[in-house]
């Protein structure tokens, strides 16, 4: 017997594309840009290929060479030239990132989104400024009174305020806070009203998950804590009904935007954050996910360009309106 409903009718070519449900386009993705203050050359990423830690002076090529492909909007991470235990260069006003953020304002037309955390500038690697705690770190190796220390939530704020409002005085169009402390887009946007920025928009890392996925980007931002973990501020991976509550909390803050990081192992997360909120969605298709791709295509097992376009569009179907990706500019090319 034959079969009375046949969905391959709409398969074929021309048909296809007409009835494609899920639309990716450039203007969707935002292109990572490292910028590094202790280097006069570019310096390639080894274990993300493609990718470089850029001078400060070449901010604004860069950043053109990523509108060439069709992106418009670049984020912002920065490696300074010294680091202390307060991380004082986030918030200077001569900052990589501020002096970057000013030069790439006023030469191009790119959207700017600047990272707001504590953790590539401080000595530790932690994404806030450190206390003697009960509870404390993870296992030290040394066994020494570090492993005792654990993130002073609210002491970080007020610092996080700051970092803010001086990206915002630099031209930053939108600050995207990842640090994952308790109350940030709350201190961050009384920061930002009450020096007049109002208008500027918050991007929060809003459930952001302690993963083994990081590895690669922090090679490249240098940010790798220096003793235990961040498992006391970032998420458990085996929680999907806490980033609600984390994501809920955020919006009630102030956050114009929700991040979910990572992306792929986290599509189911996504989906909730996109069902439950009204607010514009977006996936970091973070460092590991772009490394494994190009470390099984470098092998021949799998086809680069057809799996990181595949990649992209499952996080849109997901739900996610924004995607942060590695891939930015090769897709944003193909596309």
């Amino acid at each position: 017997m034959h079969p009375s409903e046949r969905p391959r009718r709409l398969r074929r070519d021309g048909l296809r594309e007409l009835v494609s449900e899920t639309d990716l386009a450039a203007s969707d993705l935002v292109a990572p840009v490292f910028v590094d203050a202790t280097t006069d050359e570019r310096v390639p990423i080894e274990s993300m290929p493609g990718h470089e830690r850029v001078p400060v002076d070449d901010a604004v090529e860069r950043t053109a060479e990523v509108l060439e492909t069709g992106v418009e909007t670049i984020m912002l991470f920065g490696i300074p030239e010294s680091k202390d235990e307060q991380g004082s260069r986030a918030w200077a006003e001569d900052g990589l990132i501020q002096r970057a953020t000013r030069a790439i304002t006023a030469e191009t037309n790119a959207t700017v989104i600047t990272d707001v955390c504590l953790c590539e500038y401080t000595e530790h690697g932690h994404c806030g400024v450190l206390e003697p705690g009960v509870g404390g770190e993870t296992e030290h190796s040394d066994g020494d009174q570090e492993a005792d220390l654990t993130v002073d939530n609210d002491a970080t704020l007020d610092l996080l305020g700051k970092i803010a409002t001086s990206h915002a005085d630099a031209g930053a169009d939108v600050i995207a806070p990842s640090g994952m402390m308790d109350g940030m887009v709350g201190a961050i946007r009384t920061a930002l009203d009450d020096d007049g920025y109002d208008a500027v928009p918050i991007m929060s890392y809003a459930a952001k998950y302690e993963s083994a996925f990081y590895g690669p980007f922090r090679d490249a931002a240098d940010g790798a804590p220096a003793f235990g973990d961040r498992r006391h501020y970032q998420m458990d991976p085996a929680n999907a009904e806490e980033a609600e509550r984390e994501v809920r909390l955020d919006v009630e803050q102030g956050a114009d935007m929700l991040m979910v990081k990572p992306a792929l192992p986290y599509l189911d997360v996504v989906r909730r954050v996109d069902e439950s909120f009204d607010r514009p969605v977006a996936a970091y298709n973070v460092s590991g996910e772009y490394a494994m791709l190009h470390a099984a295509a470098d092998r021949g097992w799998l086809d680069l360009e057809d799996v990181a376009l595949e990649s992209l569009l499952s996080i849109k179907r997901a739900g996610a309106d924004v995607i942060v990706t590695y891939f930015a500019e090769d897709v944003a090319e193909r596309l």
